[in-house]
């Protein structure tokens, strides 16, 4: 370990001490710039030069691992309100690199994270300088802001000093109004917005990563999740020396808006104080993305409640002239399979060190004829990689946080010699056309090399496949009707008989069998809702004896439906080798929040688990010992 004088930290950056611009503004808005309110997404950019002032870089400590140099450093973002704003960071490197010849990568952190080590040793191992930031926040919401990954203590840590743009101040994350944390304290000013300064500490970072003396400056790329998905978008709208983009889980536009779903008004997922207008032309992610002028790989969760899947297709269609990809994890909420994590290092690869090429996104059709069921074709164009299969699914919930989504079984698959490239076809058998329908494919490549993502929290055995994703299709019911096309599925009692795995459920905690939950939202759909008076049973084979806990939840999202509750039945299940049959009625399930009542009904169910072990947050309990193989689920039927 090594501890640098100011001396040290010059010379490894390349750097001359100076002093910053300073009075409440960013390092590089003059005084009379702020007798302006920016109008525009482009106006608010443009007046950030985020190369004008010295980063005045401390090198807090040095080590060297594994052949990697890394360094926990800190940098200047910019004085606000006559205060200094500095953040730390994590950097590392291959050792012996030589000069200019690395690409640099920055990693932007989720809300309640810290600047990763992990993520840096990841970047820095396949041949990149990794820098990832701590710009904020705590996981327990309260002061003082998290430190870097291996960070000691009494280490210098991350200061905004007389602004805070962190999670210590979420309100800021939705305004433009002035105040005592925010930019400005005199007038509404998109600059008073938490976003806006964030994206200066992420511009910033580029400059660090720059003038890297082993950096090439012209191969620069940025990646980050969740909140950091979102800085993900900014920072690519607001800077033109990012050659690549792959934002995860965020960066979604018209948060400001009031959706309306089948069965309700839901909630805007940012309530905007200020003017509205002027955050939407400013700040909004349809505003931004018009901006944004690199490659760029969206992955995502096909349920996540905070990159809503239609609002992020609808945004990522905005970016002009551009490859955009996508690859969107079925049936999760902000969380992605491995199929998916692993498109960052091959898309960061292809645009950053003239790597393969991923495949072009497959195109998808809605096919609507009268008198004729609607049809999903998906034309996957000619690409080298082998296609192990695609799946196709199709939903009609408005709701994306919630919505179930149908797989269907592919019934053509044809090559097509004129355009090199191959079709497959899927009926959408539907129920009615008074709701509207919304379809996708995943398809799936073999990878020519596996990919090892261990240096990654949570992987352990290289990943074989990619998953991409088509566009997202939407058909409303007027376009149904109108279209003639016709309703023939009709309400069962069967759910699932498994005969396709667990394609329509997920799983948490799948590699330790102690832990692990398996969910479906099937119960949300109309098709598979419960009748009154009916009862549910389960079929399985369980080798050993073990208990398990099954859980129901109502109104997951739909606070315009009612609250949202959670009820458990918990069942001690004997070990046999024959087919158990387990019926539940809604008596069986009962309150997770201890009181003595039952669930009333089975309408507004949003997900059904069967886990082996399960507590709410609030609430934890000891896991049991698992014994045996997993529990073998043979069908799930109302009766």
């Amino acid at each position: 370990m090594l501890a640098a004088s100011a001396a040290a930290t010059a010379a490894f950056c390349g750097l001359s001490a100076g002093s910053s611009l300073r009075g409440s503004s960013p390092v590089a808005i003059a005084a009379d710039d702020l007798t302006t309110v920016p109008q525009t997404a482009a106006e608010l950019w443009a007046l950030f030069d985020p190369r004008q002032d010295p980063l005045e870089t401390e090198l807090i400590r040095e080590w060297q691992a594994d052949g990697l140099i890394l360094r926990h450093v800190r940098f200047l973002v910019g004085h606000f309100r006559d205060t200094a704003a500095r953040l730390t960071a994590i950097y590392g490197f291959p050792a012996n690199a030589p000069s200019r010849q690395l690409p640099g990568v920055l990693h932007i952190h989720g809300g309640g994270q810290r600047g990763s080590l992990s993520e840096v040793r990841f970047l820095a191992r396949r041949g990149y300088a990794g820098l990832s930031i701590s710009w904020g926040g705590s996981s327990t919401g309260q002061p003082p802001i998290n430190p870097v990954e291996g960070a000691m203590e009494g280490d210098p840590a991350t200061d905004w000093g007389l602004v805070n743009p962190t999670q210590l101040n979420v309100p800021g994350y939705a305004t433009i109004q002035p105040g005592p944390q925010q930019f400005r304290a005199d007038i509404e000013d998109p600059r008073n917005n938490n976003w806006y300064l964030l994206t200066a500490g992420c511009q910033r970072a580029l400059t660090f990563l720059e003038q890297q003396p082993e950096v090439d400056p012209e191969r620069l790329g940025i990646h980050g999740y969740s909140m950091g998905g979102n800085l993900t978008m900014y920072t690519a709208a607001a800077d033109r020396r990012v050659r690549v983009a792959v934002p995860a889980v965020g960066g979604a536009g018209w948060r400001w808006q009031l959706p309306e779903f089948a069965e309700g008004q839901g909630r805007p997922q940012d309530v905007v104080t200020g003017d509205l207008e002027l955050f939407r032309r400013t700040l909004s992610f349809e505003s931004i993305a018009p901006l944004i002028r690199c490659p760029l790989l969206h992955r995502s969760a096909t349920n996540d409640f905070h990159g809503w899947m239609d609002n992020v297709s609808r945004t990522n269609a905005l970016i002009p002239d551009q490859p955009v990809r996508s690859s969107w994890t079925i049936h999760m909420n902000h969380r992605l399979a491995e199929s998916t994590e692993v498109a960052l290092p091959l898309f960061l690869d292809q645009h950053l060190r003239n790597g393969p090429a991923i495949p072009e996104p497959a195109r998808a059709e809605l096919r609507l004829s009268t008198g004729a069921q609607p049809i999903l074709q998906v034309t996957l164009p000619q690409h080298p990689w082998t296609v192990d299969r695609c799946e196709m699914f199709y939903s009609v919930d408005p709701d994306p946080r919630a919505r179930f989504w149908r797989s269907t079984r592919i019934t053509d698959q044809t090559a097509t010699a004129t355009e090199a490239a191959t079709r497959y076809e899927a009926v959408l058998p539907l129920e009615t056309l008074e709701r509207p329908l919304f379809a996708f494919a995943n398809v799936f490549y073999r990878l020519p090399e596996p990919v090892d993502l261990s240096e990654l929290p949570g992987h352990r055995e290289p990943v074989t496949q990619l998953c991409l994703s088509s566009q997202l299709l939407t058909a409303t019911a007027d376009d149904l009707q109108s279209a003639g096309t016709v309703a023939t599925l009709q309400h069962s009692p069967l759910i699932d008989d498994f005969s396709a795995g667990l394609r329509d459920w997920y799983q948490l905690n799948a590699a330790h069998p102690t832990l692990v939950q398996t969910w479906t939202r099937k119960l949300t759909d109309p098709l598979y809702q419960g009748r009154a008076g009916a009862r549910l049973r389960l079929s399985l084979q369980l080798e050993h004896s073990n208990h398990l806990t099954f859980v129901i939840v109502r109104n997951e999202w739909r606070n315009y439906r009612g609250p949202r509750t959670t009820w458990i039945c918990e069942r001690d299940i004997p070990g046999s080798a024959d087919v158990q049959n387990i019926e539940f009625s809604t008596a069986d399930f009962l309150a997770a929040d201890g009181s003595a009542d039952s669930l009333p009904d089975w309408t507004s169910l949003d997900q059904f688990g069967i886990c082996a072990h399960f507590s709410e947050r609030r609430s934890k309990t000891d896991a049991r010992p698992w014994q045996g193989p997993a529990v073998n689920l043979k069908r799930l039927e109302w009766c």
